[in-house]
């Protein structure tokens, strides 16, 4: 049970939390019992904790309505240029707790719900993740999605509603095995569906070419149904929409393929239709290409590409007489963002719709393309790059197979004349590969179809630049840009660590949350005992919460006085969770040689997911767990070190566990980590880094100082350096006896003492063809480690450091990436402190009669 509010309490939390004024806390009440009586036809005798997480959601969410409609009537009233994100992975975790946060709605719910007798943090408990995303690319999305409504961005985010989303991990004896995440099962009380804007997608057929134009004949059809849900800034008014569609069939879909016996079968088959929205791929930086994966790209792009240009031509622009029909002025009305080359197809379809449908030429058609749109490049791993073959788009995108071959005739007739027979530079620079199997590379057509290419990191900007990319930046310098990527601190501060929260508003006001470069002031600070001692009081209370959550989830008695020393993030060779097993196996044979020295405890913990299909991943979890076996259970050891597995790593978890940490692991090999956001919310949160020269991590150096980092290892030059030479683990191996000592105990079975060879593919891959040279930063990063044991000895030191990290985050805010993407890429300026309420009109919540009869279009 929540214990009351003292005034102290309230006197405190009113900055971040909003007022809990009487009247809110009574309506509050009231339209929680309205909505427990009439939408779930419950009374409190049979009411169940879950019906009043309903309740609770439904009465909040009242409270985003008027300010939805009202939002996308000024859009349509106003007419501004919008933005529109296409992302196949939406991460956006829970609502609830989000949406009291942007509303200032928080204290009075705490209020309202301790007055009807239930528990705040037991309700929110209840609310499934929408796990619509595998990592980054999925989060980084829904922090874009804050920021662009915080900053009075006309912006849409348009994706997938997948059924079931990345999937729940549970370890069984030490493996990883998939559970299907089935979070609609009990419904979605923040969504709502739109049958009215249901739009149908084409697949397969053939092309006619005839007299009156091309056309794309004999379709297979299937209906996308948009679920819209709200996406409300951060106490402005304004709420957006993040519209993702659900893939249905049509009435008569297959029925005339069957004779009167069949119907039955008929009917089953719509299923087919109805799987391209079936399942997020749980895959992450790595490409497989799967022909229902490529129907999920085509599906998102071709509904969403109807949405933009219905909307496009149905905005009032000051008139109600007349639609627009000019299609030459979109890239001044709209803007299309995409992230990764996962909806590339937008580049296609959006030629088809102007050439085949609007009737436009080429050149105009092409134009307007290249001007809307712009692309976000994530990854530079070459196994993460999309090469669809080309047989494969002949059969399910005839239309967009030509269109792509006219798109890459006409880019290669331009290199020819800029580099008349350099015909090595033709075959690298086309979009179609012709390798054994014709594929067709998706980031070279986003390249050519995009006015703006950007990177998330500066340093991997310059590296897609410099490699990857080169030949096209030689050609069209002036489309590469950077974007650094960032955090929203509501989520990522205010609502996970409200006491840090506070303790930061006490000294230097709150509206650092819209203004995270306002956190600078915090330097004023850095020696002032009493905020030293605050910062660290609160990281302690965070430890002691978090210890009690894993002791009851894990049953391992944790020491909440030791270092939490945390890697969580997608399990993966380059991210080398490895390196980090190395490091707690010659830590475990330090403390077992001298037992009696004074060693600091650290409780390491790791958490990721590996992809189904990724052996060696799965290999590397299997490795931390019976380690931890081991360590866990050795009483020479005792609480000194203590390694836990974190059991499906989301972002409900990852709330609780980024407050709580001390140390923080990005230990990925430089050059291969595009930027990381992981790295951004420890640092905004207290915990230092320990870390490569590598993503983010080399700007997150540069503003706290690379003194308050710890930073180790080879930096890029020195990777492509090994590169060129010859990279020989076996010469680490030799020279470096802890580092043989633990691949000896790994390989001889110690941490597998049933079967001595279980790890065998784990070591042989270390040994001989290990991509991400981990051996050849373990020396480096042993004694950075030493460093950091050191430093948490002292801990008014340690604070010090947290202190600059903190005042360094401002950079790190999405509003700051946001910002630039709409200065920049967009052509947009954020206007924060929108018009869209007047002074004298919040309250004015509801669309005028005239209006709710639908004249506007959402």
């Amino acid at each position: 049970m929540a214990k009351p509010l003292t005034d102290q309490d309230k006197r405190k939390q009113i900055s971040v939390r909003g007022l809990a004024g009487v009247e809110n806390v009574s309506d509050l009440k009231t339209n929680f019992n309205r909505h427990l009586h009439f939408t779930l036809v419950k009374d409190r005798n049979v009411a169940t904790k879950r019906d009043y997480y309903f309740a609770l959601a439904n009465t909040v969410r009242d409270h985003l309505v008027g300010r939805w409609i009202r939002t996308q009537q000024h859009y349509y009233e106003k007419d501004p240029k919008r933005v529109y994100y296409l992302s196949l992975e939406f991460y956006m975790g829970r609502t609830l707790q989000n949406t009291m946060v942007n509303l200032a709605l928080e204290n009075a719910c705490d209020e309202a719900t301790y007055q009807l007798g239930l528990d705040m943090e037991e309700l929110q408990d209840i609310e499934e993740d929408a796990g619509l995303g595998n990592g980054g690319l999925g989060r980084l999305a829904a922090c874009f999605l804050d920021s662009m409504a915080s900053l009075g961005l006309a912006a849409y985010g348009y994706g997938i509603r997948y059924e079931f989303g990345i999937f729940n991990q549970k370890i069984v004896s030490g493996w990883q095995v998939e559970e299907a995440d089935d979070w609609l099962r009990y419904g979605n009380p923040w969504e709502k569906a739109r049958p009215e804007y249901m739009r149908p997608v084409h697949f397969y057929g053939r092309v006619d070419y005839t007299p009156e134009g091309v056309k794309w004949v004999d379709t297979q059809v299937v209906l996308a149904l948009p679920y819209d849900t709200p996406v409300p800034g951060y106490r402005n008014n304004i709420v957006n929409t993040m519209r993702l569609w659900s893939a249905k069939a049509p009435c008569d879909f297959n029925l005339k393929d069957f004779n009167v016996g069949g119907y039955i079968q008929a009917v089953l088959d719509r299923n087919l239709a109805e799987n391209i929205s079936r399942v997020l791929y749980p895959n992450d930086n790595f490409f497989e290409g799967k022909e229902l994966r490529l129907k999920q790209e085509y599906f998102v792009v071709a509904a969403t590409l109807q949405d933009i240009i219905r909307r496009f031509k149905a905005s009032k622009f000051g008139s109600t007489e007349f639609v627009r029909l000019d299609l030459s002025t979109l890239p001044d009305k709209v803007a299309i963002q995409l992230n990764d080359t996962h909806p590339a197809l937008a580049i296609p379809e959006l030629m088809r719709i102007l050439v085949d449908i609007e009737e436009l030429t080429w050149e105009k058609a092409w134009d307007i393309v290249v001007r809307t749109c712009a692309y976000t490049n994530h990854t530079v791993l070459p196994e993460a790059l999309e090469r669809w073959p080309v047989d494969l788009f002949k059969n399910l995108l005839p239309r967009h197979l030509d269109i792509i071959y006219e798109i890459n005739k006409r880019h290669l007739e331009r290199i020819t004349k800029l580099y008349p027979g350099d015909v090595d530079r033709l075959r690298r620079m086309s979009l179609i590969e012709e390798a054994d199997i014709k594929k067709i590379n998706m980031a070279h057509l986003c390249i050519v179809g995009s006015h703006a290419v950007n990177g998330v990191a500066r340093i991997h900007s310059e590296i897609i630049k410099e490699t990857v990319f080169k030949d096209f930046y030689e050609v069209d310098p002036e489309k590469f840009q950077n974007k650094t990527n960032g955090i929203t601190p509501r989520r990522w501060l205010v609502m996970c660590n409200p006491g840090l929260a506070e303790v930061i508003a006490e000294r230097i006001g709150e509206d650092y949350i819209r203004d995270l470069d306002q956190l600078k002031q915090l330097l004023d600070f850095v020696d002032d005992d009493t905020f030293i001692r605050d910062v660290a009081k609160v990281k302690q209370e965070n430890k002691m919460k978090f210890a009690a959550h894993l002791e009851e989830y894990y049953k391992v008695k944790i020491n909440p006085n030791s270092m939490f020393d945390v890697q969580v993030k997608r399990i993966h060779e380059y991210k080398r969770q490895l390196l980090n097993c190395l490091h707690i196996i010659t830590l475990y044979n330090r403390i077992k040689m001298e037992p009696n020295k004074s060693w600091t405890p650290r409780t390491i913990m790791i958490g990721g997911k590996a992809a189904p299909g990724y052996h060696t991943a799965k290999m590397i979890i299997k490795l931390i767990t019976s380690i931890g076996d081991i360590v866990n259970n050795d009483p020479v050891v005792g609480d000194r070190l203590k390694v836990i597995f974190l059991e499906n790593y989301r972002v409900t978890l990852a709330e609780k566990i980024i407050p709580a940490s001390d140390l923080s692991e990005q230990i990925s090999t430089a050059g291969t980590e595009a930027s990381g956001t992981g790295n951004m919310k420890f640092m905004l949160n207290g915990a230092l880094t320990i870390g490569t020269m590598d993503g983010a991590n080399v700007e997150m150096a540069e503003e706290a100082g690379e003194e308050n980092l710890f930073i180790f290892g080879m930096r890029v030059n020195d990777v492509e350096a090994m590169d060129k030479k010859g990279y020989d683990a076996a010469s680490y191996y030799n020279r470096i006896p802890e580092l043989k000592q633990a691949m000896d105990q790994i390989s001889g079975g110690f941490f597998s003492p049933g079967q001595p060879d279980l790890f065998k593919d784990l070591v042989s891959m270390l040994m001989n063809h290990d991509r991400f040279k981990v051996f050849a930063d373990y020396e480096a990063y042993i004694k950075c480690q030493e460093k950091v044991s050191a430093l948490y000895k002292n801990p008014k030191e340690w604070t010090k450091k947290v202190i600059h990290n903190i005042a360094g985050c401002g950079k790190f805010s999405s509003d700051r990436t946001i910002s630039q993407y709409a200065r920049e890429i967009w052509g947009m300026e954020p206007i924060p402190d929108s018009p869209i309420f007047s002074k004298n009109s919040s309250t004015r919540l509801f669309a005028s009669k005239h209006q709710a009869v639908g004249e506007y279009k959402l």
